[in-house]
């Protein structure tokens, strides 16, 4: 049986969780890949694999009984997380809310908000019986403010930070760690998924200064995981040295 940790990352395939997949395996650290695109899980698998184990759920964090099933179907030497990633999350469209899209604002608060506390609930009963574990939830800045045209996404954020804040409350007596990194700006799918595949419109975000990677959140996530136990990293921001805030960028 592997003595390494364990860590369970949503929103796997690509962009920040495909990131922090690959830099855990690199230090050691097994992985249990979760993802709606299951080529992309196995890819992923069967690249990591040649330095850790690694283990694959196919589903969609919507789904509430799914989510139970598949993280209950885990083998016995991948029922022990030792480590959470709550990392999936989508931004759909950018509009004024009086213009907002209802599907949009159901899709955002679903994935965002739902299914962050599904995969929790799902993982936390084993850490809470532990009484030890670290979870780390992946908000952003338009958790600490709102920019316009932002309103629900922001929301959903902000709900990410106020959930982060009281499951660290909770869990508190379990000796369990809770913390959240909130990035800027990250050249991901992110605008590609927010603007429905109009790559023209998704490249303009990101053109005329240097935005934050995904490899740069992942370093960050694997500094924040490997602290001594007694350290809590309990609330992070980062932006990329061009951006001041939502709203204040230095493009060339």
């Amino acid at each position: 049986m592997s003595k390494n940790k364990i860590a369970l990352i949503t929103g796997a395939t690509s962009g920040i969780g495909m990131a922090t997949a690959k830099i855990f395996a690199k230090n050691n650290i097994d992985v249990v890949l979760c993802g709606r695109r299951q080529e992309r899980l196995d890819a992923l698998k069967m690249e990591l694999e040649k330095e850790v184990a690694v283990h694959t759920l196919n589903f969609d964090v919507r789904n509430k009984t799914t989510v139970l099933e598949q993280i209950e179907s885990l083998p016995n030497n991948f029922k022990d997380i030792d480590i959470l990633i709550n990392n999936a999350g989508n931004a759909h469209g950018l509009e004024p809310l009086q213009d907002g899209n209802l599907e949009d604002w159901d899709a955002m608060l679903d994935i965002n908000v739902k299914g962050l506390l599904y995969v929790s609930k799902a993982v936390i009963p084993k850490m809470t019986a532990k009484k030890a574990g670290h979870i780390i939830n992946i908000g952003s800045t338009a958790g600490k403010e709102v920019y316009p045209n932002g309103n629900v996404y922001c929301a959903s954020k902000h709900a990410v930070d106020a959930i982060n804040q009281g499951m660290r409350i909770d869990l508190n007596p379990f000796n369990i760690r809770v913390g959240a990194v909130n990035p800027g700006m990250v050249e991901t799918e992110f605008s590609e998924v927010r603007f429905k595949g109009n790559t023209e419109k998704a490249d303009k975000v990101y053109k005329g200064f240097t935005p934050l990677q995904p490899e740069d959140i992942a370093d960050i996530i694997h500094f924040v995981v490997t602290r001594p136990y007694h350290v809590n990293i309990a609330d992070l921001v980062v932006m990329s040295t061009a951006q001041a805030s939502s709203t204040i960028v230095n493009k060339n």
